[in-house]
């Protein structure tokens, strides 16, 4: 049997810290839910190109893409809930999706919107509670220990007040997005990641030390943010299935598998401990944009279409760099090609940028270094070393100066 679960510094009868993970339900296509109503309740998959939108009939109705009709190697951004239930999940490819539900509506992706909405639902929860860390566009932590009222209880609830400041956030996102969330409250990061998929969708959990046993030890290893496919395999060939048995774990054995470090951790994890803060504001270490090609694409066959493509990304990275207010000074490229070999490169310039014909001169600069005689699958920019305007930005020791601008030594595409 595993071990008692630990017992958390408590203020009356609450932990002392109350950290909540708040997930957008579904997010990508309860935005697209939205826009067209009318598909509320279907199977609806969102991962198509531009060739997928609605179109609009002469008697005002709309028609749709199918699954079934789909080609391509493109895969799932998400699914809405009737398509899960179909076994249509992201990161799926839409081809193998099309077997599990050819009927299913096909829906392009509008990234613009959904950043809109994250602004918009992150916006509303800061209003009740500001100590928020962002952890992508769907999903934030928000540290609630001293939120006014959470710590009262409501007539014979203890947990009384905690209930009601997450119905307050609840509908707060709702009211400013139209759409709903689902919240896990707990002592820490770790727990409440795995409990706000407990109640999902439109749910509320909240769950404390002593019901780590009947609640988290039951549910599989997976479930542990950071225990990962490879991790979760070589556990299974263990016999550990469960968090519960991945806590009763001889430590000794987990060290031999793992490794000191990782093994304490999965030790910890499994008892549910985590004492990693919410951090309200952590700068990013790069920005980068990629896409996954249609079909396979070669530098000299469709030298004319790569171009184009590469000099949109390093626009669309130049973009990126103005409206969220960075320079860059580290200009990379990722190439994968056929086989899934993925090759990058990188070059450092003498002063930072977020000039696009800069990037696309240096990226291009990257290009060369790379043998392109194999087809691409994909292409990608990435920006690093970033600053702010106005920081000190003396040269770097052995950096390279960006790339010449002359018209024969731009890239091959």
């Amino acid at each position: 049997m595993a071990a008692s679960p630990p017992s958390f510094a408590a203020s009356g009868p609450l932990p002392e810290r109350l950290i909540a993970h708040l997930d957008m339900d579904a997010f990508y296509a309860s935005v697209e839910l939205l826009r067209y109503p009318d598909l509320k309740g279907l199977a609806v998959v969102v991962g198509g190109r531009r060739a997928h939108e609605p179109k609009t009939l002469p008697d005002g109705t709309r028609q749709y893409a199918r699954l079934r009709d789909y080609t391509g190697r493109g895969v799932v951004t998400t699914s809405s809930y009737a398509a899960r239930d179909l076994g249509v999940f992201s990161a799926m490819g839409l081809m193998k999706a099309a077997l599990r539900a050819p009927d299913a509506i096909l829906l392009p992706t509008d990234f613009d919107a959904y950043r809109r909405y994250s602004r918009l639902f992150k916006a509303a929860v800061a209003e009740v509670a500001p100590v928020i860390e962002d952890h992508g566009i769907d999903e934030i932590y928000i540290d609630l220990s001293d939120v006014p009222g959470i710590r009262e209880p409501v007539g014979h609830d203890p947990l009384g007040g905690v209930r009601a400041v997450a119905r307050e956030i609840k509908n707060s996102v709702l009211h400013a997005t139209g759409l709903s969330c689902s919240i896990g409250i707990t002592p820490n990061k770790l727990l409440s990641k795995i409990a706000s998929e407990l109640d999902k969708p439109d749910g509320i959990t909240i769950l404390l030390a002593e019901e780590i046993p009947a609640r988290i030890w039951p549910l599989g290893v997976r479930k542990i943010n950071g225990i990962g496919p490879k991790a979760g395999a070589k556990l299974l060939e263990l016999g550990i299935e469960s968090v519960g048995e991945l806590a009763a774990a001889d430590p000794a054995l987990l060290r031999q598998h793992f490794g000191e470090s990782y093994a304490a951790w999965l030790h910890e994890a499994a008892h549910g401990r985590d004492d990693r803060p919410v951090v309200t504001h952590s700068e990013p270490v790069s920005i980068s944009r990629e896409t996954t090609f249609e079909r396979d694409l070669h530098a000299k066959h469709d030298r004319a279409e790569l171009g184009a493509i590469f000099t949109r990304l390093c626009e669309q990275l130049a973009a990126d760099l103005e409206r969220k207010g960075y320079l860059g000074r580290t200009v990379g490229i990722k190439l994968r090609f056929e086989g899934f070999r993925t090759v990058t490169r990188d070059l450092t310039l003498e002063l930072p940028t977020q000039d696009a014909q800069a990037i696309r001169r240096a990226a291009g600069a990257c290009l060369k270094r790379v043998d392109l005689s194999q087809r691409l699958r994909l292409l990608g920019v990435r920006i690093g070393s970033l600053s702010r305007p106005g920081d000190a930005a003396a040269p770097r020791r052995g950096s390279k100066p960006a790339a010449p601008s002359r018209a024969e030594n731009l890239p091959l595409f």
